[in-house]
């Protein structure tokens, strides 16, 4: 080992056996996290929901300090809160040249550390992070329009778990192979032909992350922590309007690179104007190798084309799809599928969009159900679910920008809606755009130029198709052409289960089946469920798997002859 390199062995003794169950985690796929979910004070401590939002708050109308952070001027703030003000938060400003140079700067020392020692770093990150769970919340609510819960959860322990599931298959997969070996090949005559060999992982070079508007966290920690502890250096490019708590993120990463006695310019902050678009000049920039991102198929599709010089993880959109073939519990059918078209105001990548019903009807435990008729059940429950306007306000959030609300209004004016988006009132932030679920009824053959297209928000089409058959042959069809995130069946037959597990293979998407419960389509588990696939056009990535972290580094070897008297000595020694 170098012997300029500092001792930074505290961070992995302290964090070995929460890496260790993290691992084995992975390979169980039960219910396991290490952050609990729960806003509670008597799991964070009581001052700690009061110090998260005062921290928020002195954030304000200020300069976020980076300290060390290579800068060549200011942002202008960027971020308005969905739920009716503006943060006017600067940050610090620098060329795409100028945050690669400096991330490639640092690249040494972090490289030759070994994976212990960066996945007890990541890991010692994490922790913090988690300390910080209700500054990050505030940050994500008024930067994304989640409700406070949600945004505490997804935005903070769930989103740890889905960066220590990352720390965790990056660790274990560069500990494969050894990193020293004796080789020995025995000879004809005389003694072996002995070799001693060294295996190193070494990071491909500078990682991008660019980060998307609606969960900036939960989509963005996978790529960063994968891209760290395999060796890389990361520039984090969030998006213009949710800034703050990836440079949150970056603060608490800096300061335990720096104590772990690493340049902390092995995570740079790249924040941008409005409009400015930096991320296609930082995609095609020759020393950026990694790069992850999550938002827009179109944007996605051009990344996985002309960066070529880099391994392109995505995750994009796609047709989010329920078939429902019969089910023997109709109430609890309606009340999960109007609580996850809710959710969030359907502003996730994994609401459901396209509910594929037989025109003529399913059988219930309530009487056969025709399409129109589900339709109109479907707008009952939501009703039902959001008619309070304070527990409604605290599904749906706020609508996180104009692109929302104008797919809202597109799709009112189409002429097929059976129940209609409303505004509700927010009891606490009268100046927050909050909009119901629209539900429109469309036809198979009719509509299908409507249907094939992705219409993100809270915005879902009750299709009526000729039968489960004709629907299921919709579904393998446009997610193997167009892509999803999530798909799920709704049967009491056995046999139509197993054709719709056989047609999400096809079509390359996570089935879930008749959930009517407390689990839901559009919710997934770090360390049990797979986010994504990239066996469909929807992503290029999983997370997390091996092969999410794998394309981040390759394990090179050195070779030398070893004498005859060392292999001697070192058969007296065994």
């Amino acid at each position: 080992m170098p012997q300029n390199l500092p001792e930074r062995p505290h961070f992995f003794a302290r964090h070995r056996a929460l890496l260790e169950q993290a691992v084995a985690a992975t390979a169980s796929r039960g219910h396991w996290t290490p952050y609990p979910e729960s806003p509670s004070r008597s799991v964070y401590g009581e001052d700690a929901a009061k110090a998260g939002e005062a921290a928020f708050h002195e954030r304000l109308g200020g300069h976020f300090e980076l300290p060390g952070h290579p800068a060549s001027g200011t942002t202008s703030a960027t971020e308005t809160s969905p739920y009716g003000f503006p943060l006017g938060v600067t940050y610090p400003r620098l060329a795409p040249d100028e945050a690669v140079a400096a991330a490639r700067a640092a690249t040494g020392p972090w490289r030759a550390a070994g994976p212990d020692a960066r996945a007890g770093v990541a890991a010692e990150i994490l922790a913090r992070l988690n300390a910080a769970s209700f500054e990050i919340a505030h940050a994500v609510q008024h930067t994304t329009g989640q409700a406070f819960v949600m945004a505490f959860q997804a935005g903070g322990p769930h989103a740890q778990d889905r960066g220590l599931e990352a720390v965790a298959y990056a660790w274990a997969e560069q500990k494969r192979h050894p990193g020293a070996a004796r080789w020995s090949k025995p000879q004809r005559k005389g003694g072996p032909l002995l070799m001693d060999k060294k295996f190193t992982p070494v990071g491909r070079g500078v990682a991008l992350l660019i980060a998307c508007n609606t969960f900036p966290t939960w989509n963005g920690y996978p790529g960063l922590f994968a891209s760290l502890v395999t060796g890389n250096p990361v520039v984090v490019k969030p998006h213009p309007g949710a800034v703050l708590p990836l440079a949150i993120t970056v603060r608490i990463a800096r300061e335990v690179l720096t104590e772990a006695g690493f340049d902390p310019n092995v995570v740079i902050l790249a924040a941008e104007e409005s409009g400015e678009r930096t991320a296609a000049a930082y995609a095609l920039h020759p020393d950026v190798r990694i790069i992850d991102f999550t938002g827009s198929t179109a944007f996605g599709d051009w990344l996985e084309t002309h960066a070529r010089q880099a391994a392109v993880y995505t995750e994009k959109a796609g047709l989010n799809t329920v078939v429902l073939d019969s089910t023997d519990d109709y109430r609890g059918l309606l009340g999960n599928l109007a609580f996850s078209l809710s959710l969030y105001s359907g502003q996730m990548c994994t609401t459901p969009q396209n509910l594929l019903v037989p025109r003529e009807g399913f059988a219930t435990d309530q009487g056969v159900k025709t399409a129109d008729e589900f339709a109109v059940d479907l707008g009952a429950a939501l009703d039902k679910l959001l008619g309070d306007p304070a527990r409604a306000a605290g599904t749906l959030g706020a609508i996180v920008n104009d692109g929302v609300r104008e797919r809202l209004e597109e799709a009112a004016g189409l002429g097929r809606t059976v129940r209609a988006s409303a505004p509700v009132e927010h009891p606490e932030h009268p100046d927050a755009v909050v909009r119901t679920p629209l539900v429109a009824r469309l036809d198979a053959d009719a509509d299908r130029e409507i249907y094939t297209r992705e219409w993100f928000g809270p915005i879902s089409f009750v299709i009526g198709t000729d039968s489960t058959e004709h629907g299921l042959r919709i579904f393998r069809e446009t997610v193997r052409a167009h892509g999803a995130l999530t798909a799920a069946v709704h049967s009491t037959d056995e046999d139509v289960l197993a054709a719709t597990e056989l047609a999400a293979l096809d079509a390359g998407v996570h089935l879930s089946e008749n959930l009517t419960g407390g689990v839901f389509v559009n919710q997934s588990a770090a360390f049990s469920d797979f986010h994504g696939s990239a066996a469909n056009p929807a992503a290029s990535a999983t997370l997390s798997d091996p092969a999410f972290v794998t394309g981040r580094f390759a394990t090179l070897q050195s070779r030398r002859p070893a004498t005859a008297e060392e292999h001697t000595e070192e058969s007296a020694d065994a």
